[in-house]
């Protein structure tokens, strides 16, 4: 079992990686291999709107959106991780979450992972990004895994986030909870209970 998780701030170590760690560290302790994928300084452009992804499943623009497509197969949650920016989870991350779902979407290929946000903040605005990140997950077909509180952390440095102790110890719930699905829906694959099975998805508009 693996779990991939995306580090969204453009400090490699900031913040945000701290709280991650917090939860890929736990992750570990059951035996779950973890990734931490760092988005990056590089601007992350936007979709298009060009639709090769629709025949293709990867991205036009050839980033690291297709670098973390690549690894879908392989993984079985993500965590997504990213600093608050005026209430909202970064336009980095936005930009990336953006393609990045986009390319799995017609394929499913989100389908069936355990999905999760971690958000990072000084003071305010953590729900509002925390609520931003979780839509990504539940318009794909994933189950999203809770803690003891909204997943957020305090602090404007690392040695600041450690002092966030419930913000720590959500994060290690949270970790602890994915663990404990990842091996219930691995005991149900044993039992020969599979996935639900999926229609061919439908698309309306409001306007015909």
């Amino acid at each position: 079992m693996k779990v991939i998780l995306i580090n969204g701030s453009p400090n490699k170590e900031g913040c945000t990686y701290t709280a991650l760690k917090e939860v890929s560290d736990t992750l570990n302790k059951h035996n779950i291999d973890t990734e931490i994928f760092y988005i990056g300084k590089m601007a992350v452009s936007g979709c298009i709107a060009c639709n090769y992804c629709r025949e293709h499943f990867k991205c036009s623009i050839n980033d690291k959106v297709n670098e973390l497509a690549a690894k879908l197969p392989e993984i079985d949650g993500v965590v997504v991780g990213t600093p608050v920016h005026y209430a909202s989870a970064s336009g980095m991350v936005t930009s990336f979450l953006d393609r990045a779902f986009r390319v799995g979407f017609l394929n499913n290929a989100w389908a069936n992972k355990l999905g999760a946000v971690v958000v990072s903040c000084r003071r305010g605005g953590a729900t509002a990004a925390f609520d931003q990140i979780n839509k990504y997950f539940t318009m794909n077909n994933m189950p999203v895994v809770s803690s003891q509180y909204w997943n957020q952390v305090h602090g404007s440095t690392p040695e600041e986030v450690k002092k966030d102790i419930e913000g720590m110890q959500t994060m290690r719930t949270l970790a602890n909870n994915m663990a404990w699905l990842l091996k219930c829906i691995e005991a149900g694959k044993k039992a020969g209970i599979p996935f639900p099975e999926l229609e061919p998805r439908v698309f309306t508009n409001f306007i015909r």
